[in-house]
């Protein structure tokens, strides 16, 4: 029976063992998470030079390097601190900030222009307060995007152990959304995912 790791224990265990660098991955394993993101998730973002970002879920950097550029500040927040010490490494940028923290615990001193998210929210059980901090922590007339899984097992099955997630489906995540005061613009069907592409009203 293979043993169940938190989601920090695989993620430091990923990187302790030089199994998982995504920031580093070979084009055909890049090609392969695009299925999830890649450049339909890129476009919806529609990044502003002027504007500051957020992604929760920032891992070893994989989608910062493509958005660090494209905005004037970005900051990157995750649970594990071995994979903020590799994003540190591989992305070092006078405009980009790692933070070693849990999303739903840490409060900012500023709001964000836009918010995006990708394969996270997967490892979050409240949905509800996910989504209501990302209300909060957004700017009136902000941009928010989040990628969602469409697998629906409960557990990542890594071989030697498993990872308990909670899956997200695409009925109740519209809820969630909805109910934490933001508006859907639009929902984009990837391979592996949807994208969905929200607002916070004025």
């Amino acid at each position: 029976m293979s043993k169940t790791k938190t989601t920090v224990e695989h993620y430091d265990f990923l990187i302790s063992d030089n199994i998982s660098d995504p920031f580093r991955d070979p084009e055909i394993l890049k090609d392969y998470m695009n299925k999830w993101d890649g450049k339909v998730f890129l476009d919806a973002l529609q990044l502003d030079k002027k504007e500051i970002a957020l992604e929760i879920g920032v891992g070893t950097g994989r989608i910062a390097q493509s958005t660090f550029k494209q905005c004037k500040k970005l900051y990157g927040i995750d649970l594990s601190e071995l994979t903020i010490n590799r994003a540190k490494e591989n992305l070092r940028a006078d405009n980009v900030t790692f933070i070693c923290s849990d999303y739903l615990l840490y409060e900012f001193d500023i709001q964000f222009d836009i918010i995006y998210s990708t394969l996270t929210s997967m490892h979050i059980e409240n949905k509800q307060d996910f989504f209501n901090k990302v209300a909060h922590d957004l700017k009136d007339g902000g941009r928010f995007v989040i990628s969602i899984d469409d697998n629906q097992d409960e557990y990542l099955d890594m071989g030697i152990y498993k990872v308990k997630i909670y899956p997200d489906n695409l009925k109740d995540t519209q809820n969630y959304i909805l109910q934490s005061g933001l508006r859907i613009i639009e929902i984009i069907k990837t391979d592996n995912a949807h994208v969905f592409v929200c607002d916070k009203p004025f």
